[in-house]
């Protein structure tokens, strides 16, 4: 699969995630069977690239080929010129944000708004995509509400202007996250343009994996939410994928990925708010967990790094001495 100059190891992608998907988690994520992972979403007013968040946004370190940045907003002419800065500064890929619902980004005209304006969209398409000399790619919904899906229309307008590869998540902006994705509209946008199609929602397994490439024909998957607790995720629809059979980590494995991933927060934000931004990942990694209730409690008090990691390992430590007692969400 290739995205311009581009050609991927493989079809799967990391969903961008405000909160989440910060440069360790893509890491992680590349190192589990990633093939592509787009990082968290930067407001196209460079005025705002000042503050700590924005600049820990910006850092790619060490990161592999292609380093994809999103933006977003509803200027074209911000638009463009975040996507010029963002890769002088290295990006490879820019990547537009037409998907994200939350109000506080959907009320700035941004994210999935802008799917209920197609000439807006059209003007940032044209000026980001004149404004690089790198792939532009396109992340969005199926429409605004179930009854104005206007994402073919999008679609195509898209791939005339030059955009390189699209995204959609199989639901539009009214549904959020609620109900089951749907995945005829991404069928029939990938029946009527030729650039790539990532789908994107609701994938959550091999066998789930499997039958929506079946279902819309689409070159590759975006994994969103399914990551947050299993990066693994990667790893075991590649198997499902190649035909083969996928062992699920054992408790010893989750252990280890999960302190290294404590670690590697730690050093990235500094103690003090990597002890902060870990707590929800080890929510995640606990979640359906014999006594996850005990491990999130333990945790949360923990204020500094070396106390959290020590009862992260006590925990998983008892786990592995009782395994039977545990119900892991990666079996």
């Amino acid at each position: 699969m290739r995205i311009g100059r581009y050609e991927l190891v493989n079809n799967l992608a990391l969903a961008p995630m405000a909160g989440v998907t910060d440069l360790p988690f893509r890491l992680l994520c590349r190192r589990m069977g990633a093939g592509i992972a787009a990082g968290e979403m930067l407001t196209c007013d460079v005025r705002l690239w000042h503050t700590e968040k924005s600049r820990r946004r910006m850092d790619h370190s060490g990161e592999p080929e292609p380093r994809v940045v999103q933006i977003a907003g509803g200027d074209p002419e911000m638009m463009a010129e975040a996507a010029q800065r963002n890769v002088d500064a290295g990006a490879q890929i820019i990547d537009i944000n037409m998907g994200c619902p939350a109000k506080k980004v959907c009320n700035k005209a941004a994210g999935s708004a802008l799917m209920r304006d197609e000439p807006l969209v059209q003007a940032i398409l044209e000026a980001v995509v004149k404004a690089v000399n790198v792939p532009v790619t396109l992340k969005m919904r199926t429409g605004w509400d179930p009854e104005h899906r206007n994402s073919l229309t999008i679609a195509r307008m898209a791939e005339s202007i030059g955009v390189q590869a699209l995204a959609i998540h199989g639901r539009t902006r009214a549904c959020m996250y609620q109900g089951n994705a749907e995945y005829e509209t991404i069928r029939a946008i990938k029946q009527n343009v030729s650039i790539p199609i990532f789908a994107n929602g609701d994938i959550d397994s091999g066998a789930k994996a499997k039958h929506v490439l079946e279902q819309t024909g689409v070159d590759g998957l975006m994994i969103g939410r399914s990551a947050q607790g299993q990066p693994w995720i990667f790893r075991e629809i590649l198997a499902a994928l190649n035909g083969e059979f996928f062992i699920p980590p054992s408790i010893a494995d989750v252990r280890d990925i999960m302190l290294a991933h404590l670690r590697d927060l730690h050093a990235f934000y500094g103690e003090e708010a990597g002890v902060r931004v870990a707590r929800k990942h080890i929510d995640w990694y606990a979640k359906s967990r014999a006594s996850a209730p005990a491990l999130r409690q333990a945790v949360m008090q923990a204020t500094d790094a070396t106390t959290q990691i020590d009862r992260v390992q006590a925990y998983f430590n008892a786990l592995e001495e009782a395994p039977e007692e545990s119900l892991s969400s990666a079996a």
